[in-house]
């Protein structure tokens, strides 16, 4: 499935259930919970919410207010090393279960997530 495909096969809907089924389990994580500020969880929701879906095909409301996303850049004050990086992934894939999408935009996120934290990956 190409990027620009996805946002079609699962639209709004689809990254809403996603990113609401990661952000679930990010407070009590001992490992990701103290990288988000508890009192701007829901506006950390909805930047990856809007990012992703400019990034497979959908509006482009990221852009619009924040720019380039930049995000090693953006990330650069965490560290992110191979402990977070798996713990993300581990997150996001136990969220792309939850989510139930279809198999073939599930496998290109889960690609695409697993390739990009390894690029976060800063320490």
């Amino acid at each position: 499935m190409l990027d620009g495909q996805v946002y079609a096969r699962i639209g709004e809907d689809g990254f809403t259930r996603l990113i609401r089924a990661f952000y679930a389990q990010v407070p009590a994580d001992d490992i990701l919970g103290p990288m988000y500020p508890a009192d701007d969880l829901s506006g950390a929701e909805q930047r990856l919410r809007e990012f992703l879906m400019y990034r497979f095909g959908g509006p482009t409301s990221y852009v619009d207010q924040r720019g380039h996303p930049r995000l090693r850049m953006r990330h650069s004050r965490f560290a992110i090393d191979s402990p977070a990086r798996d713990r993300w992934v581990t997150l996001m894939d136990r969220a792309l279960e939850q989510a139930a999408l279809p198999d073939d935009a599930t496998e290109r996120l889960r690609e695409f997530f697993h390739d990009t934290a390894t690029f976060m990956m800063n320490c």
